[in-house]
């Protein structure tokens, strides 16, 4: 079964359990719903395929945006990118990032360095 008509019935069954309706108006919920729905995923995956997104922009403050899915996270894992078919190596090279960048947010990177440079791992421990 399709995402857009999977959503749109659940959606008419939800609004069913708050509201007495008859069929015909169930049946003309999900058929409104799914056609949205529908209108609304295409126009997201023309968004993504289209090339527009600026992969410098992507990286923010306190998210990064996924030029995949169009989601925004802290940290783009190794996990969400395989669901695309792709690895972070190939994640950067496919969008233009350099190759040992990390794919997380500016506040995150931040802090990582931070707690590294109070660690001082590089020098050696007395004891």
């Amino acid at each position: 079964m399709e995402f857009h008509l999977k959503a749109a019935i659940d959606l008419a069954a939800a609004q069913a359990r708050v509201r007495i309706m008859s069929p015909e108006e169930i049946l003309d919920m999900v058929k409104n719903l799914s056609a949205r729905l529908k209108i609304l995923g295409l126009a997201a995956e023309q968004a993504a395929d289209s090339g527009d997104a600026n992969p410098r922009a992507a990286v923010r403050e306190r998210s990064i945006l996924c030029l995949e899915s169009g989601k925004a996270f802290r940290v783009l894992t190794r996990r969400h990118l395989a669901k695309f078919g792709l690895t972070p190596e190939e994640y950067r090279a496919k969008w233009g990032y350099p190759p040992d960048m990390p794919l997380v947010c500016k506040a995150l990177q931040r802090e990582r360095r931070k707690r590294m440079k109070a660690m001082k791992l590089w020098e050696k421990r007395r004891g």
